[in-house]
């Protein structure tokens, strides 16, 4: 469905966008379109794939643009076919002291990309959200969740012939920006212990290539409003320091600090209204859109039993890592000889 077609990427200098860009790179699409507001990211990209893809590399097109203004990006649309949106303002103690900054580019900015897919023909949109949107406590999750709704929101407002616009949602991605083990990785490579909030929190744990399967899955499969739901194992905190220790064959040993600013104890997936409507399919959960509309009835007088009956899906009910497991994950990443 990709051959010689255009895809833009914005936040396309982040860890999800490369590795979206790495991933579609050497097929037969015809261009990637990166759409990002950092220029030193841009130009540090351009040379690295310059040198590791010259045969590829003039299928990547930069556009400086930020999602906060929509005529800053609208005209990197044109002439796209499909989008993936990965801009973000995602770092939780950031967004918890700058909530409207969040709001700014996680609602408003993720409204001005559909703006721009309608107004350019895209044919379909992906928007990359996170697990602190289901049950959010913390801004950033919060600034998700209203992101989510949104583009669920203008789904239904879409005609035969309008973008389809879909939304994926992952538990922690190992190494991202804003993942702990490369800080954890830092610390041991500097002498010190690695510092844990909470020795039982739990966190999904996946790679970005499973991740980015999962993106794959949505452009080809996704209906309008369909949000797809990565399921993943899970690992205490204390699992994964012990297990990058052990990797590292370090003895720095770790520090409980305490929980930070809008952390959870546990993340939730999927929660109990969503598994309602769900479909488990291998790998993954789709959800479907909820098409109810403004007739109020529908809300007041029609129940559903079946809600104390099923239990949401989230890091503590998933499958558990041990430190045996937690390193055999690990040593798919970069950091520790592996490929991703």
């Amino acid at each position: 469905m990709f051959e010689g077609k255009t895809l833009l990427i914005t936040g396309g200098t982040g860890s999800f966008g490369n590795a979206v860009l790495n991933r579609f790179l050497t097929s037969d699409i015809k261009e990637i379109r990166i759409v990002s507001r950092d220029e030193k990211k841009q130009d540090d990209m351009r040379h690295k794939y310059q040198l590791e893809y010259p045969e590829y590399v003039n299928k990547i097109k930069f556009y400086i643009g930020d999602v906060r203004d929509y005529n800053s990006i609208v005209g990197a649309f044109r002439g796209v076919d499909y989008v993936f949106h990965a801009a973000a303002l995602k770092q939780v103690p950031s967004c918890e002291f700058y909530p409207m900054e969040a709001v700014k580019t996680n609602v408003i900015g993720s409204n001005n990309v559909i703006d721009a897919c309608v107004a350019c023909g895209i044919k379909k949109a992906i928007f990359l959200s996170t697990d602190k949107a289901a049950y959010p406590i913390n801004a950033m999750g919060m600034s998700k969740a209203m992101m989510e709704k949104n583009v669920v929101a203008r789904s239904r407002q879409m005609l035969d012939g309008d973008p389809i616009l879909c939304l994926t949602r992952y538990g922690n991605v190992m190494a991202s920006r804003g993942s702990v083990i490369p800080l954890f990785c830092d610390q041991i490579e500097e002498g010190k212990s690695l510092t844990i909030t909470n020795p039982d929190m739990t966190r999904f744990m996946m790679t970005l290539n499973d991740a980015v399967d999962l993106v794959l899955y949505a452009f080809e499969h996704g209906e309008q409003g369909d949000l797809f739901v990565q399921k993943a194992p899970a690992a205490t905190i204390e699992t994964l320091a012990k297990a990058v220790l052990e990797l590292k064959g370090s003895n720095v040993g770790y520090n409980v600090i305490g929980t930070r600013h809008g952390e959870k104890l546990y993340e939730v997936l999927v929660t109990t209204e969503e598994m309602l409507r769900a479909e488990s399919l291998p790998g993954f959960y789709r959800i479907h859109a909820d098409n109810r509309n403004l007739n109020y009835d529908n809300y007041m007088s029609k129940g559903n039993k079946d809600l104390e009956k099923i239990e949401q899906y989230h890091s503590h009910n998933t499958e558990r890592l041990d430190v045996e497991g937690m390193k055999e994950l690990l040593k798919k990443l970069t950091l520790f000889g592996g490929k991703y």
